[in-house]
């Protein structure tokens, strides 16, 4: 074979070489993008609102039937208005004339009643003006003038009360309606002529003066036995922060952190997350692993790879979830030897999919050396590798029902955050965005604990409130 036609085959052999290994990195690339087109709310983490407005078809859900029958179970305690003994006002309504002779009738001649009753707001009234005198006497003995002393809250000559500050900081931070719409709201329904320092201020005080309640919460929360953990991202004056939640189903902290990593420090117990990986860097704590999380990882596979193992293992979780709930329904534990056949099943799902995935062609080409790194996995092989490093923390709720299943806790406290941004925006101060944090975790700790929200924003000594809150 001649110098010149052994180079030309080289070379041939090496553009075949180049054309293949450009071929394998297409092939990865168009599967890459096929499955984020097939990513949406029910099968990744991603917001409903990034679905558009196409309809989806949904073919595996996360929830499951119940059995029940729609509307009202049995014991359930109806909220249908029922007649009060003492209704505010009485409207008397007599018959002028007898319907069979046509004598006249009057309240004289009546021998008993029906009633109904209508159940409505009053007019809305101006302010209430409450006047404070402080009065200066004379003592007859020394002719010394004392004056009286006004009450601490109240410091101008003219100002407005807590209940109306209340109400305006409820409905800016509980319905998240912004400051000019509620401006507009006092002005519709009492007559009240706000500005919108008066408003801002209102919040302000309310956050300072609930400060030490918060703190104490955020004490509580910390060593609370289990609590779930979040995190979200939004904007303060054009910079990125994050709000971090730590939530028991009686409890509710928020603070703002500079990173998403800045964890609570001080935590001990439980915490039940969505494996986000500075929650494993906390010291003195146990995790529980978010299984809605993994569902809808598994339900991405299932949509889009259709891998055999993701059905089984999506399966196996819909099954403990629904043991769980049935031993807690009974009040007794699962027995050791039905969770060894749980624990069983699970790891050979998880031997199954791993056995799968190595008999698959490796994502990195053999014939080129391989980058700097870790080997690289796809989709379905990376969670099964966490599915089998951390089955104790997947499985903690199968060992101790106290712990939730779902880190659905957290995040439908840290949700709150993304409504107020849709509806008002973001902060434009960090002190706005702290006094949020503040007031927020008053009013989400006070609904919980089943507590009046106005009645909780009006009270004078908050701290107090400490020595009401059930922790367990």
């Amino acid at each position: 074979m001649s110098p010149e036609l052994k180079g030309l085959i080289e070379g041939l052999m090496g553009r075949i070489a180049a054309l293949e290994a450009e071929v394998m990195g297409l092939r990865a690339e168009n599967a890459e993008l096929k499955r984020r087109l097939g990513m949406n709310s029910g099968n990744s983490s991603q917001p409903p609102s990034a679905d558009g407005l196409k309809k989806r078809r949904v073919p595996v859900s996360l929830r499951t039937k119940s059995g029940k029958k729609s509307g009202g179970q049995e014991g359930h305690k109806g909220s249908a208005l029922q007649q009060t003994e003492n209704p505010d006002k009485i409207i008397n309504h007599y018959p002028n004339r007898c319907v069979g002779c046509g004598e006249a009738l009057g309240a004289a001649l009546s021998v008993g009643h029906a009633a109904r009753q209508v159940f409505d707001l009053p007019e809305p009234r101006p302010l209430e003006v409450t006047e404070h005198r402080a009065h200066t006497c004379v003592c007859p003995c020394c002719s010394t003038a004392t004056s009286g002393v006004f009450p601490e809250a109240v410091t101008a000559p003219t100002q407005y009360g807590n209940a109306l500050a209340s109400l305006i900081v409820y409905l800016q931070i509980q319905h998240h309606i912004p400051e000019e719409r509620v401006i507009e709201i006092m002005h519709d329904v009492f007559g009240i002529d706000l500005a919108t320092d008066t408003a801002a201020n209102m919040r302000k005080a309310k956050a300072q003066k609930f400060k030490g309640l918060v703190e104490a919460i955020g004490e509580i929360v910390k060593k609370a036995p289990i609590k779930n953990m979040d995190e979200t991202g939004f904007r303060v004056a054009g910079a990125l922060v994050w709000l971090h939640v730590a939530a028991t189903s009686l409890l509710t902290f928020y603070r703002l952190g500079p990173q998403r990593g800045a964890m609570l420090a001080g935590t001990v117990g439980i915490i039940v997350h969505d494996f986000w990986g500075s929650y494993f860097k906390m010291p003195g704590v146990l995790h529980a692993l978010c299984n809605a999380h993994l569902m809808r990882e598994l339900k991405a596979l299932m949509e889009n790879e259709k891998e055999v193992w993701a059905f089984a293992m999506f399966r196996f979780l819909q099954q403990i979830c629904h043991a769980i709930n049935t031993a807690k329904r009974l009040g007794r534990p699962l027995d050791p030897d039905f969770i060894a056949f749980l624990e069983a099943r699970y790891d050979r799902i998880v031997a199954q999919g791993l056995v799968y995935h190595q008999s698959l062609t490796p994502l990195d080409d053999p014939n080129h050396k391989r980058r700097r790194g870790r080997k690289r996995h796809r989709i379905g092989e990376n969670l099964l590798l966490r599915l089998r490093d951390y089955k104790a923390d997947i499985l903690r709720c199968l060992h101790n029902h106290a712990v939730p299943f779902t880190n659905n806790q957290a995040e439908q406290d840290v949700r709150m955050m993304k409504i107020r941004q849709k509806v008002s925006g973001s902060f434009r101060t960090t002190e706005g965005a702290e006094n949020f944090t503040i007031l927020r975790s008053v009013i989400s700790t006070a609904r919980k604990q089943g507590w009046n929200i106005l009645q909780t924003l009006a009270n004078p000594n908050p701290i107090t409130l400490v020595q009401h809150l059930k922790t367990a």
